[in-house]
Parts: C-alpha cells; structure tokens; sequence
C-alpha cells in the first residue's frame, strides 16, 4: 500500500487553515497544520514532507525566518516551499521570497485550482523519489547478499530481479509521463530540476540492476545517492 504524501500547512489564522484544507483535501494527501513558524520547525523534526505551503505574515517568526531556518536544516533544506502572502509588496517583496528559498510565490487571494496544481505536481515527484528509495534499498540488500559475487548470486535469485526490474521500469514509465507533462505545462523551474534530478537517478539505479543480470559478465555499478 502506497502511503500518502503529507503537505505542511503554515498559517496563525485558522480561517485560512481551514481554507486551505479544503482546496487540497481533493489531493488525498494527509494534511498537517501548524499556526507558528516555531511549530512549523517541530513538525518538521520528525515528519517527512512533500511541499510546505508558508504564510509570509505571521507573529513573532514569520515566514521568511521561518524558511530561512528550514533550509539550515540539512533534514528539510531540499523540501520545496510555496510562500502563500495577503499582501504583495511589489517585486523586493517577492525576490526577497524566492531568496528564501521559495519555489513559487502566491498572493492571496489565489486560484484555487492553480494552487491545487502547483501541489500537486510537488506531491507527484515526491512519491516518485519515495519509490525510488525504496527500489535502491531492495537493490542494495541484493549487493550486499551477493558480496563481491553478486552477479553469480543473482543467477540464483532470478524472481527478486525481475520483480527489481518491473518496479523500476513502472517507475521509470511514470517519471517520463510527469517529465513531459511538466514540459508541456511549462512548470515551475524548480519542479523541472526536481524531475530531472529524479530521472538522473533512475538512470543509476537502472544501471546497477543491468549488472546484475545473469551474462552481464560485469561488476554492479554504484548505487545513485538518494539526496
């Protein structure tokens, strides 16, 4: 069973918590709240998440000390940031955002479906990644069991790499069709380099499954770093 994807929701007002919560509640995603940017940093401790949506405005620590301190962490730095603002202060404003470390930057009130897209797409390369770590740690265990003779031990285990190889190649399929369709939305910049991240190690992991295989007559390859 795949497990959802959670998605922080930062905001001290609860209206427009609550607001939120029903844009995205169509995803079917678990929906976390916190009303601080301190408490935003606590859930952030235990929780993985696929994108935070972050109030600019906020009491004591806003939202760009709040991100600022999100992307010290080296457990959080690399989660995308959506900056969710009532107010728009002309471009300093928004550049001062995107310096935070924001992937996009939206002034309230926003498009519903807009927002929903933008997060969805987020969602969508984060359970990839998801899958992906898990297929390398399957991998992993078959290299470690084989020792320096994986390649004879795969020869005795011919079901664990075919079922290896089918997962990857679903995920594979998968990581191409949200490629083009990011190409053909002209996304954001950030989801693009996210994708292309993700099929660079696709691509690793594809070539250390290859080596595998029984009459490779080769070593397995390394595994891809799954930063």
């Amino acid at each position: 069973m795949v497990q959802k994807a959670k998605i922080l929701l930062v905001d001290d007002r609860p209206e427009n918590l609550l607001a939120l919560e029903a844009i995205l509640s169509a995803l079917d995603q678990t929906l976390v709240r916190a009303s601080s940017g301190e408490e935003a940093l606590k859930a952030l401790l235990t929780d993985d998440f696929a994108v935070i949506l972050l109030d600019v405005q906020m009491p004591g620590m806003d939202g760009f000390e709040t991100a600022a301190h999100i992307k010290r962490r080296e457990r959080t730095r690399d989660i995308p940031i959506i900056f969710l603002t009532a107010i728009n202060h002309g471009p300093h404003h928004t550049f001062r955002g995107y310096a935070a470390g924001a992937v996009d930057y939206i002034s309230k009130p926003f498009d519903p479906w807009v927002l929903r897209a933008k997060v969805s797409v987020f969602v969508e390369l984060y359970m990839k990644n998801c899958q992906l770590r898990e297929q390398a740690a399957l991998l992993r265990l078959q290299l470690e069991g084989g020792g320096r003779s994986a390649v004879g031990g795969a020869k005795e285990s011919p079901g664990l790499l075919a079922e290896l190889s089918a997962r990857l190649a679903a995920v594979e399929e998968q990581a191409e069709a949200l490629s083009k369709q990011l190409d053909d939305e002209s996304a954001d910049a950030a989801a693009v380099a996210t994708a292309a991240h993700l099929e660079r190690k696709l691509t690793g992991l594809r070539r250390a499954l290859d080596a595998l295989e029984p009459g490779t007559g080769g070593s397995p390859a390394s595994l891809p770093s799954q930063n």
